[in-house]
């Protein structure tokens, strides 16, 4: 009996930590203008983001933010006001960081104060599962990304639009903060993307 409970929960962990394979393609236009470009401007969207089972963010909050303050009043607020300050504080910069440590191969820089950059990328996240760790039981985290190239002087103007799909985030061993592993996606997220502009568009 015991062997066999061994086998269920070491099968449940699989299963849940189990991913689909990411994704990433290019599903508007192509990325010849690059080409040449030494900066880009970068904005960050997360306007009409699903998170884990709840179609709008704000619902997500609103239930994290009760449960937390129920079990000790004031701990909710404070979650929700993390979770907002999580992206400028460590999803951004993991993001451009990795992003860079490639893009920089062919001389060009992605930064959010690049605002003299002829072209825009646009990272819209519009998809978040946060994941869990319960030390047994634990389930990464990912992001579904999707990045528009657009002319600065003219955004509607839309050059590119590449998605990534289903970026992992997962720490290394006791990655029980949601924020770490949601870091760690974007991490993912900027690397795959640096790796993919360098072979698609700057050569």
């Amino acid at each position: 009996m015991k062997i066999i409970k061994t086998v269920f929960v070491a099968l449940l962990v699989m299963s849940i930590t189990a991913t689909q394979a990411q994704k990433i393609k290019v599903t508007k236009g192509d990325l010849a203008f690059l080409k040449g470009q030494t900066e880009v401007l970068l904005e960050y969207d997360y306007s009409n983001m699903a998170v884990g089972k709840f179609d709008k963010e704000a619902d997500y909050v609103a239930k994290k933010t009760a449960e937390y303050n129920k079990k000790n009043a004031g701990t909710g607020d404070e979650w929700a006001v993390k979770w907002e300050a999580d992206r400028e504080g460590r999803f951004h910069p993991k993001f451009e960081e990795l992003l860079n440590n490639y893009t920089k191969k062919a001389d060009c820089n992605f930064d959010q104060t690049n605002i003299k950059a002829k072209y825009t990328l646009i990272v819209k996240t519009t998809f978040t599962e946060p994941g869990f760790n319960i030390g047994i039981v634990k389930k990464d985290a990912m992001i579904n990304l999707e990045v528009k190239f657009v002319e600065t002087e003219n955004k509607e103007n839309v050059l590119a639009v590449i998605t990534l799909i289903n970026v992992p985030g997962r720490g290394m061993g006791n990655d029980y903060d949601t924020g770490y592993r949601i870091q760690e996606a974007y991490a993912k997220g900027g690397k795959s993307l640096g790796a993919y502009l360098v072979k698609k568009a700057f050569k």
